[in-house]
């Protein structure tokens, strides 16, 4: 559940106001807050539960309510799920974003930049969101799933961060409102290869599927981004297709 937070924590800053402020403090604020609550759930149930009764259950929460709760232990479960809801609520509200700015700054397809003008949102965005997020339901097994996004969401943070420490390198001179030492990105990274290696090893054929799917951005890359002089009838293509998804989505490029 940290996870789509730290999502939140990065990918929204362009969209803070005063970012190199709010950002520090949510951290600090947020951050102790949640790995206290974490620490003090364990612990209650090592209080109830055994060792062996936790790693043979199937949903330790909800061992620990019915044993505490009683009748009312029907609440865990509901509170699971609304913690669940939040969590998706977050991925959804940052990886919207995080195609909105691609887009803005010409990676992906200019429609994705655009916002409703009245909501405000990346509308376009949210929907291509929506679309590959569906694209999961389609799988039988839920677990090959999730070590397939667990791989590819570490490769790419790992990626990222080698990037920015890149450009700490070759650019110093660029403007960072927020910066840390060196060790905690190069540990960051260290951890980063560990949890990658450790997939490879567990999962070799979902890390195999999710590293193809990775590497097939690469044509399109060089076909979208690379390739400037398209002929006309394929520019006259996109426009038309551009136009049509701004009159059904009712959206706008965004003011500079």
């Amino acid at each position: 559940m940290i996870n789509p937070y730290r999502r939140v924590f990065v990918i929204v800053m362009v969209v803070l106001s005063v970012f190199c402020l709010n950002l520090p403090l949510a951290i600090i604020i947020s951050l102790p807050i949640v790995t206290l609550v974490y620490v003090l759930t364990n612990l209650a149930y090592f209080t109830t539960l055994s060792v062996d009764s936790m790693l043979a259950s199937e949903a330790v929460a909800v061992d620990f309510g019915n044993y505490h709760l009683g009748v009312m232990s029907w609440i865990i479960p509901v509170f699971v799920g609304l913690s669940c809801f939040g969590s998706v609520n977050g991925s959804l509200f940052t990886s919207s974003r995080l195609f909105f700015v691609g887009a803005r700054e010409g990676h992906l397809p200019s429609v994705l930049s655009m916002i409703h003008p009245r909501l405000l949102t990346p509308m376009p965005s949210l929907v291509f969101t929506c679309a590959m997020t569906l694209l999961y339901a389609f799988s039988n097994d839920i677990f090959s799933v999730i070590n397939f996004f667990s791989f590819f969401n570490w490769l790419c943070v790992a990626l990222a961060i080698i990037g920015m420490l890149w450009l700490r390198y070759k650019k110093p001179e660029l403007n960072r409102p927020i910066k840390v030492n060196l060790i905690l990105p190069v540990f960051f990274i260290l951890a980063c290869i560990f949890l990658i290696v450790v997939s490879f090893w567990m999962t070799p054929k979902e890390c195999g599927i999710g590293f193809t799917i990775i590497l097939s951005g690469v044509p399109v890359y060089y076909f979208g981004v690379w390739w400037k002089n398209k002929p006309k009838w394929l520019l006259q293509g996109i426009y038309s297709t551009t136009v049509l998804c701004q009159k059904v989505m009712e959206v706008v490029p965004q003011e500079s």
